[in-house]
């Protein structure tokens, strides 16, 4: 049984968010403010599975939740709900640290696909962490494409992890997905229009800066020296090229 946090603060909808988990098999719990879901989730980060999030909260908003529980290295994944369905919005949930984002109105059906899927990944994450523990059989848990080095520091896309000497920098999902697109297409200049196409499915007309405060998070991450990139390179006018040897 999978144990679900409700943050949200319209009764109406939170009974209904209810209604649909439990009928689901899950367990749930619900806040009604974002200071209640810090110390909720702060006290007891291991209790819940995913957090259902609304952006639109009375004092603290979602975005800031979603960024202290980063901060504070608690990954428990995120589903962000908003009425706010602008893309901007949806880059700026992303930047917080959120692993998925519906807008509101939204489909039962698209949203329990989506818990579905945050839930299989957590499931994923426990038994790669489970095979790492036992050593033996880590190696039948990942491929060659899902674990890879750059610069010296190993990258774990399974467990959305980066290993660099004894320091483990976890990943987001967008971060994740973008280094992992970068990679599967080195030396070919990738354009930000691309980016926000193939990698996370937002329009074309989608302000583009966001993509360049990814990557600068990644350079940050994997380069020896973020202000002269060797591995992420920028193409001038396109976007952005991996070079797996380093330049």
């Amino acid at each position: 049984m999978s144990r679900i946090l409700i943050v949200e603060d319209e009764v109406n909808l939170v009974r209904g968010l209810r209604f649909n988990f439990e009928a689901e098999g899950h367990e749930v719990a619900t806040v009604e403010n974002g200071e209640d879901a810090l110390s909720l989730i702060t006290r007891q980060p291991q209790d819940f599975d995913v957090v259902v999030l609304d952006v639109m909260l009375p004092g603290r908003d979602g975005f800031s939740v979603a960024t202290e529980l980063r901060r504070r290295r608690i990954f428990v994944p995120v589903l962000m709900l908003t009425a706010r369905g602008r893309p901007e919005d949806v880059l700026k949930g992303f930047e917080a640290g959120a692993d998925d984002y519906l807008p509101k109105p939204f489909e039962l059906t698209i949203l329990l696909a989506r818990l579905r899927s945050l839930l299989r990944r957590t499931e994923w994450m426990k038994a790669a962490g489970a095979a790492a523990a036992t050593g033996a059989e880590a190696a039948s848990q990942a491929s060659a494409s899902d674990v890879i080095s750059i610069a010296g520091k190993k990258v774990d896309f399974t467990r959305l992890e980066l290993h660099a000497g004894t320091e483990v920098i976890r990943l987001t999902l967008m971060e994740a997905e973008l280094l992992s697109y970068l990679v599967r297409n080195a030396g070919r200049p990738i354009s930000r229009k691309e980016i926000l196409d193939q990698v996370w499915g937002l329009r074309e007309d989608t302000d583009t800066r966001a993509i360049d405060n990814f990557v600068v998070r990644l350079r940050r991450y994997l380069e020896d020296d973020p202000s002269a990139p060797r591995y992420l390179l920028t193409v001038r006018g396109v976007g952005y090229r991996f070079a797996p040897d380093g330049e």
